[in-house]
């Protein structure tokens, strides 16, 4: 089987190196701007009706090697799958933005921890009724 993505945009963000990114973006204040193609703009028809975001982005910094480590809040080894660390096979990450700001191609974001020129796949909208397991 033979799986083909293609980034719908990039991140713009503060964070040039691994070592710059926080653990979780939803722990930090810091902005950073997703800018989207110019020819997936229709996508974003009444995205500025929403307030959150789930932004999925392919990791591309990232050691796809990794099967197990050890998350900084547990100290005990968990297989990769039971943890998100953004070292994995398939490292695309999902976060929870917060929207800032939409003008044009640009949604100013708090709280994604991506690097700098990270390539984005996909933005769903964030649904109370949904996402949020009772």
């Amino acid at each position: 089987m033979n799986v083909d993505l293609a980034p719908i945009g990039y991140v713009s963000s503060p964070y040039k190196k691994k070592e710059d990114a926080p653990r979780q973006g939803r722990l930090t204040d810091t902005e950073a701007e997703i800018v989207i193609d110019e020819r997936y703009l229709p996508g974003l028809f009444r995205i500025d009706e929403k307030k959150h975001l789930f932004v999925l982005c392919w990791f591309d910094r990232s050691d796809r090697t990794v099967l197990r480590v050890t998350p900084p809040h547990n100290p005990v080894e968990h297989g990769v799958f039971a943890t998100r660390s953004p070292n994995r096979p398939n490292p695309i990450s999902l976060s929870l933005v917060d929207v800032l700001e939409i003008q044009g191609g640009r949604i100013r974001v708090r709280g994604l921890e991506a690097l700098d020129g990270t390539p984005v796949l996909d933005i769903k909208p964030y649904s109370e009724e949904i996402d949020c397991p009772k």
